[in-house]
């Protein structure tokens, strides 16, 4: 693969990335805005991406195996553009939270459009090199994300974000036009349109239920609802998959230790990191007193591990196989945890960062090969269905990170973040939320090992 073209994917990774986080820095401007938000449509407008991001991928990456990848990626970022358009000239929270929404179709379609035209391109022994420089660009769409938003909040307005991305969006498709080839599809690919709703639909009922359990109480009608019509849903789904000739997803793959272990994994990471995300910013700005920007400015550490690390990945993973990288790399994040919930108002800056950087460390070191054996599990023509699977195991691990520190700090601290006398109380509550992660993460971390044992640990470590 050109390097031209390498590096336009990961740009297109690293954009789409960055807006799932960027638009939290700037709900204190929003809700002063002249849209009049409530507090559920503030919500809204953060989740509305996420949701229809998550619940999209896996039929976006069978309509990139079916149609294209190159042309997936494209229309991937017409729709990104669309929406960033729509956001800025919204004039009442119901457009924002439309634009919102078109913005994480447009993502739906460019996460796994990038990852499996990455996979095409790369000779088997460049794969896992390839998937760490992947996994490198989302993270630092976290971080991009984080400092954009930061910066817009501080500097410029919540508008302003979104006009920037409209032109970014068609620079970036002008890029893939010229840099990037296009790779075999597939018209014999299972697109499935039965199928394919009733997955997009209990996905979107799942995670719309895991991210308003902590606003109106997990025992609620809205709540319950969701996840019922999710199960609903996903029953229908796999009771037509196996009556299907070409489902868009055999559910029997997952009789494979090494897919339900790598998928496992891919959410348990990511329920750990956006945990922190969630109190992140809450504790600099409330706690330590930062500024919107340099609360964006102080994540940097974090990608400090996530650059230099994923290659030291995906080779420790060749040599011995997914199971150590992957063990010490979740461990690792599970560690970071627990040392960023000992932080407290009085907690320099300096030892915090250094607590960031476990983290990050845990993540470029388990990220490549879970990534890796999702997508080596797979059948090549089904590359893009792949890396859609691995793309949505992390935004479901990614909203149940925020659901649960959400939760418990909810349960824990009852004031107000902002006023300073309350700074021990809410710092004691956030360190219970993320030692409760962290006891979860270790969990999981245990059965996702015990899965990499037997046969095809190695296997998806070369593949």
């Amino acid at each position: 693969m050109s390097r031209p073209a390498l590096l336009v994917l990961c740009a297109c990774v690293l954009v789409a990335q960055g807006m799932v986080a960027a638009v939290n820095l700037l709900l204190p401007q929003l809700a002063a805005s002249t849209l009049h938000p409530g507090p559920a449509e503030l919500l809204w407008a953060v989740d509305a991406y996420v949701i229809v991001f998550a619940a999209l991928l896996i039929p976006a990456g069978a309509l990139g195996d079916r149609y294209g990848r190159k042309g997936a990626l494209l229309a991937g970022l017409g729709l990104f553009a669309a929406g960033a358009a729509l956001s800025a000239l919204a004039r009442d929270p119901a457009v924002l939270i439309t634009g919102r929404g078109l913005c994480g179709a447009g993502a739906a379609l460019i996460m796994p459009a990038t990852m499996s035209v990455l996979i095409h391109l790369s000779p088997p022994e460049r794969r896992g090199q390839a998937l760490a420089t992947w996994t490198l660009a989302a993270g630092l769409g976290g971080l991009a994300g984080n400092v954009g938003g930061g910066l817009a909040g501080q500097f410029l307005t919540w508008r302003a974000l979104f006009w920037a991305v409209v032109p970014l969006a068609a620079l970036l498709a002008l890029a893939v036009a010229r840099t990037v080839p296009r790779t075999p599809s597939r018209a014999d690919a299972a697109v499935d349109p039965a199928g394919a709703l009733l997955l997009a639909g209990a996905l979107f009922a799942g995670v719309h239920g895991i991210i308003e359990g902590p606003s109106y109480g997990w025992s609620s009608v809205r709540v319950l609802g969701s996840f019922g019509a999710g199960a609903v849903l996903l029953a229908a789904f796999t009771a037509h998959a196996l009556r299907t000739a070409r489902p868009l997803l055999d559910p029997r793959i997952f009789t494979s230790r090494g897919l339900r272990a790598g998928t496992l994994g891919i959410g348990a990471a990511f329920f750990g990191l956006f945990a922190l995300f969630f109190v992140n910013s809450q504790y600099l700005q409330y706690a330590k007193g930062f500024s919107p920007a340099q609360a964006g400015l102080a994540i940097v550490p974090l990608t400090v591990g996530m650059a230099v690390v994923p290659r030291l990945g995906a080779r420790l993973a060749e040599r011995t196989g997914p199971r150590l990288p992957v063990g010490a790399g979740l461990l690792l994040i599970g560690g970071g945890l627990l040392l960023v919930s000992t932080a407290g108002a009085g907690t320099p800056y300096a030892v915090y960062a250094a607590y960031l950087l476990v983290l990050s460390v845990g993540t470029g070191l388990c990220a490549p090969p879970l990534t890796l054996t999702v997508v080596s599990e797979m059948p090549p023509h089904q590359a893009g269905l792949g890396s859609g699977l691995n793309t949505a195991a992390r935004e479901v691990g990614a909203a149940l990170g925020v659901a649960v520190a959400g939760t418990v700090l909810a349960s824990r601290f009852h004031g107000n973040p902002a006023d300073p006398a309350q700074a021990a109380a809410f710092t004691d509550a956030m360190g219970v939320a993320l030692r409760t992660v962290a006891a979860v993460l270790v969990v999981a971390s245990a059965v996702v090992v015990r899965g990499y044992r037997g046969g095809g640990s190695k296997r998806a470590g070369r593949a």
